[in-house]
């Protein structure tokens, strides 16, 4: 199924983004597991709509429901449902859209696939409103990689034109990664967030939009976690990863950089330090054949522009057959990427704490 994910640590994320509600179902959680539901709930926050300038003005609590396979905080070793309710939707700012699709939006190949009984109010299933779910089942896996000792976290890379520091491959404290998950709009370098938000901002007034790209990073994993050929740990997360709406690439460590590499430098020494083997450099991003290193985990994924945008655009009316204009209302992000920060590491943890039971 299109809309369910992993082998041992499985979900099925079900909804569309004006539906009553949204939720996941989740199989494969040991009993017995201890998962606090508070701090799953502050994680959901840091994805949710309606709080910063740069975003949506759409507001929605977020607000988890459990509807079985929990109980006092334990799960129960049966599946987990949890759903999220919809409480501010405006499904009038998109009925034109049953018939005039936005340009760089699913629109126009939803329609193809599911005729009339495609639901585009506020994207349907293709809105970005279905990380949410996402979110639960990463956040959850978070916790329970961190129960192993593993740390996940990300930061903004770049919006538009403006870049910040990028994660030192060698040297990523998970100290580091949990001060990152503590900011609205995390970066590493002085002053990249108000350069930042200054684009995002420019973008709104000129009733566009601009995208960026977000560079993720996971410490404390052991060698030995990830399968050849299908399995390994870059398939995991790229499969995952090109899951959550507007992600058009991805690369691990070097990544594309390394196609310009002679292999004398690309190559990552082996050393023993401390009776340990590690390497003396990272480019390989702590994933050797598909299987993990022991090094940190270090990927990079870029976030498109939202479709969505104000000034006017050029689109075909489905029903006339004719050409026309389009210009979108309602209330959309200008910029996705500060959003999708949360939403990156919970599909990093879902794919990482899959290897993981996998590996037992």
């Amino acid at each position: 199924m299109s809309s369910t994910y992993g082998e041992r640590f499985r979900f099925t994320i079900f909804g569309q983004s004006h539906s009553p509600a949204i939720g996941v179902t989740i199989e494969g959680i040991p009993a017995g597991s201890r998962i606090d539901t508070g701090r799953l709930q502050l994680f959901l926050e840091r994805r949710a709509p309606g709080h910063d300038a740069t975003a949506t003005p759409r507001k929605e609590a977020d607000y988890v429901e459990f509807l079985c396979g929990i109980k006092d905080g334990i799960t129960c070793g049966t599946p987990l449902t949890a759903i999220i309710r919809n409480t501010n939707t405006r499904s009038g700012d998109y009925d034109k859209l049953r018939t005039c699709p936005r340009p760089g939006h699913a629109d126009y190949t939803g329609a193809v696939r599911y005729k009339d009984a495609q639901d585009p109010a506020g994207g349907g299933h293709f809105s970005g409103r279905l990380t949410a779910p996402l979110c639960i089942a990463g956040g959850i896996a978070l916790q329970l990689l961190a129960q192993q000792g593993i740390t996940i976290g990300s930061h903004i890379q770049t919006i538009e034109a403006v870049a910040d520091d990028a994660f030192d491959p060698m040297n990523i404290s998970a100290q580091a990664l949990k001060a990152l998950a503590a900011m609205r709009f995390p970066v590493l370098r002085e002053g990249a967030e108000e350069e930042m938000r200054q684009a995002v901002l420019d973008a709104l007034q000129d009733g566009d939009s601009v995208g960026g790209i977000i560079e993720c990073a996971a410490v404390g994993l052991p060698a030995g976690w990830g399968d050849p050929m299908f399995g390994g740990m870059e398939n995991r997360i790229a499969q995952i990863v090109f899951g959550i709406p507007a992600v058009r690439g991805l690369e691990f460590g070097a990544g594309f950089a390394a196609a310009a590499m002679r292999g004398s430098r690309h190559n990552d020494p082996f050393v023993v330090k401390d009776g340990s083997v590690t390497t003396a450099t990272n480019h390989h991003g702590g994933i050797l054949g598909g299987i993990t290193s022991g090094m940190p985990l270090l990927f990079r994924a870029a976030i498109k522009p939202t479709p969505s945008i104000g000034m006017t655009q050029h689109t075909a009316d489905l029903k006339t057959g004719e050409q026309t204009e389009l210009s979108i209302g309602g209330r959309h992000d200008p910029c996705i990427v500060p959003r999708a920060v949360p939403v990156m590491e919970a599909a990093a943890a879902a794919a990482i704490y899959d290897a993981y039971l996998c590996s037992l």
